[in-house]
């Protein structure tokens, strides 16, 4: 029904189907706006970028979603994370279920804000760019990473793409950067996901370098037509894997300016650059690169925050994550995968590093070469831009938030949009997250709380965002916190709000307490409370810091939950010791993964019987809002410092 529709729709106004340009669209991951020598890093090495920006128009202003999947729902859309509903990195979780509430109308008493929850899949009733396409006439390929949806009702076989080549579940890689691919699968060690179209290739390939190929391919076989090619680069997405000859030489370069140095993401960089390159190399070969539309960009800002790998499920998963972790170490010592200065904080966060990212386009003839745009432009505007350029109408039966830039592009005009917004209400150190408009040169950050609090820059003036105006300038507050309102109402956000349920517990210690810590003990760290807050930081050896409580006569199998936040993040666990335990295999362990920079709450289950006795939470370096023991059968007991 939805092909005839899409048939019955689009208007072609070429006269010549051959003659109508190829569209290619380059997304990498996690690549950061300062992550190309074009736009300014003195470190890693990316000469296919750089030369096509000679080409090609560069955006000083472009922007993404903090975090993958929203920005390639609204990529496939043209709408804005908050109508689509995917707004944080959960497409390869399975799909809720017809009817799923993802915002309650009410919830715990323990709970001030009720928490929306993301779609975990881009709705197959959506008209995409590639159905679009397809319905004109085009031969469309979706190459790499999908992440929106983990099953093949909502596989891009299912979203207007004639050739796919994808894995699942796939929030990285199939598992390996290197063939042969594959990830553990129900606890088995080396059993493979025979989920999606990706097979194994020579021992040793290199996953960025088989997307190239893959693309050539397809350019090789849609010679006599005009196709589509959406290729979504693994790299320089976790976990990692590099190339250690190229590695090695990163490893004793410099960079002069100080900001950059990580040499594993040097080396994922340059294999990105080279697939760039091969795809640009092969439109070259078949003479049809002038007649191709090209636009390379990101889908989120640099990562500044992870460098350990997701925690392992099995035995066998442990010992890989431990050997990558070793070999992070071992090149990259404790830096993170990217910096993004002069921009503020990365990936996963509404500052300018995790939301501002790099974008060219090039046409010859139609777009100027080497030329530059401060347009306010962002992945919702992808869709409407490239059927602008191509003269083939909008399906009605699609809502389109974003607006074509076309006539920039083309040097006919400027962009008229009255403003521009960011959503991500999933956390951050505000808690329950946010949301940005920018227009013109300011940008205001409204926090969801109870109450709500604001952030205001210029960033013309103020790019690192180190200089909050929201108390200097409160009636510009009030007019761009008015468009938030709309932008909220218009898309029918699910945003962040007050449980009506919420009951504030009183204290359970006078405020003249002795001990902040309620009992809880500090082991190889220093642990202080301030404003209900527990912030805990190592004395020695990073991962030896714990906090330790006696448990009393609490018994398992119990469920241990934690709000916590961690600017590095890292790996973690909690163990249980019997009182007066002598043997190390009496002691039971359950691991845990904070990740960088957001608030989050961790459900860990201690699944053995018997008295708890001693209570060990290790953690990275960071914040705790609460610890929270619940067992089988008893009492639950919770410290709110």
């Amino acid at each position: 029904m939805k092909s005839l529709l899409l048939l019955s729709s689009f208007v072609l106004l070429h006269s010549s189907l051959w003659a109508q340009p190829n569209v290619v669209l380059f997304l990498a991951d996690d690549m950061g706006w300062m992550d190309s020598g074009v736009y300014g890093s003195k470190y890693y090495e990316t000469p296919n970028i750089d030369k096509f920006a000679t080409r090609a128009m560069r955006f000083t202003n472009a922007y993404s979603q903090p975090l993958c999947s929203p920005t390639r729902g609204s990529i496939l859309s043209g709408q804005y994370t908050a109508r689509h509903g995917i707004t944080t990195a959960s497409g390869h979780q399975p799909p809720q279920p017809a009817g799923h509430v993802f915002l309650a109308e009410t919830g715990p008493a323990n709970a001030p804000m009720l928490m929306p929850e993301s779609k975990n899949y881009l709705e197959p009733a959506q008209i995409t760019l590639a159905e679009t396409l397809k319905g004109a006439g085009y031969r469309t390929a979706h190459i790499g990473k999908w992440h929106l949806g983990l099953t093949q009702p909502f596989w891009p076989e299912q979203q207007g793409f004639d050739v796919a080549f994808h894995c699942h579940p796939d929030p990285g890689p199939p598992g390996e950067y290197f063939s042969p691919y594959g990830v553990l699968l129900d606890g088995k060690p080396g059993g493979k996901t025979k989920v999606g179209t990706i097979t194994d290739g020579p021992q040793g390939e290199y996953i960025v370098d088989r997307q190239a190929t893959e693309a050539v391919k397809f350019i090789e076989a849609s010679k006599g037509g005009p196709f589509f090619l959406n290729l979504w680069c693994y790299g320089v997405h976790g976990p990692w894997g590099h190339k250690v000859e190229y590695t090695k030489y990163f490893a004793a370069k410099k960079d002069p300016s100080g900001r950059q140095g990580n040499p594993i993401m040097a080396s994922m960089l340059k294999s990105v650059d080279e697939c760039f390159g091969r795809i640009l190399s092969e439109l070259e070969q078949q003479g049809i690169a002038d007649n191709t539309i090209i636009i390379f960009t990101s889908d989120n800002g640099g990562n500044a925050h992870s460098n350990v790998p997701g925690t392992g499920k099995t035995e066998a998963a442990e010992k890989n994550k431990s050997e990558f972790l070793a070999d992070w170490r071992k090149w990259a010592g404790d830096q993170p995968p990217t910096m993004n200065t002069p921009l503020r904080d990365g990936k996963g966060t509404l500052y300018e590093g995790g939301t501002r990212v790099p974008m060219m386009w090039a046409w010859a003839g139609k777009i100027k070469p080497a030329s530059m745009s401060e347009a306010v432009v962002g992945p919702i505007d992808i869709y409407p831009t490239v059927i602008d350029l191509l003269g083939i109408a909008k399906p009605e039966q699609q809502v389109f938030d974003g607006v074509s830039y076309a006539k920039v592009l083309k040097g006919e005009g400027e962009l008229k949009r009255e403003a521009y917004f960011n959503y991500h209400p999933h956390g951050g150190a505000n808690r329950a997250g946010g949301v940005w408009v920018r227009r013109g040169d300011f940008k205001l950050l409204r926090w969801f709380g109870n109450p709500n609090t604001h952030e205001l820059y210029n960033l013309r003036e103020d790019l690192s965002e180190a200089h909050d105006l929201a108390t200097t300038m409160p009636d510009k507050v009030k007019e761009l916190d008015s468009l938030i309102d709309g932008f909220l109402k218009d898309t029918g956000a699910t945003y962040p709000r007050p449980n009506p349920a919420y009951k504030p517990v009183a204290a359970k210690v006078p405020a003249t307490k002795t001990d902040p810590l309620d009992a809880w003990k500090e082991r190889q760290c220093k642990a202080t409370v301030n404003a209900s807050i527990l912030t805990m930081k190592s004395t020695g050896k990073a991962g030896t810091g714990f906090l330790g409580h006696g448990m009393a006569k609490m018994n398992g199998p119990a469920t241990v939950k934690l709000r916590v936040r961690s600017d590095a993040g890292g790996a973690g666990k909690i163990d249980s010791l019997p009182h007066g335990a002598a043997d190390p295999s009496m002691v039971h362990s359950a691991a845990l993964e904070v990740k960088a920079g957001d608030w989050q709450e961790l459900k860990i289950e201690l699944g053995d019987k018997g008295p708890l006795g001693t209570l060990r939470v290790y953690l990275p370096d960071g914040e705790i809002d609460f610890i929270e023991v619940a067992p089988a059968n008893g009492k639950v007991q919770r410290w709110d410092f």
